[in-house]
C-alpha cells in the first residue's frame, strides 16, 4: 500500500461522499449521511501517515487500500490522456 499524507485522505473521502462536519485542531472530523461513523484524520501538513492508522481509517470509511490505488491510476490516466491532448494540439498548430 502506498503511503498518503492526512491531506490526500481528506480529499479521497470528500471524493467519496464524507463531509467534513467539524475540526478540533489538526484533526478533521468526517461524517457520512445516514451512518453513526465519524473518522478523525489528523492533517500535519504533507506528512505520511502510517501504514497502520491509513488502513484502519480506509477500513472505517468502507474503502480498501485498492480505492486508494486504483484512484491514483485513474489520477495518472487522466493526466496521461491530457497530455496526449496537448500534444495533438501542438501537432495541429504546426501543420
Amino acid at each position: 500500500m502506498n503511503s498518503m499524507s492526512g491531506k490526500e485522505l481528506a480529499k479521497l473521502l470528500e471524493r467519496n461522499d464524507w463531509i467534513l462536519l467539524r475540526v478540533q485542531g489538526s484533526h478533521h472530523i468526517y461524517g457520512k449521511a445516514g451512518s453513526s461513523i465519524r473518522i478523525s484524520v489528523p492533517i500535519h501538513g504533507n506528512k505520511s501517515l502510517k501504514v497502520g492508522l491509513l488502513r484502519h481509517l480506509l477500513k472505517q470509511a468502507g474503502l480498501s487500500g485498492n480505492t486508494h490505488q486504483n484512484t491514483n491510476t485513474v489520477e495518472e490516466s487522466n493526466s496521461e490522456n491530457n497530455e496526449a491532448n496537448e500534444s495533438d494540439s501542438i501537432d495541429e498548430e504546426q501543420d
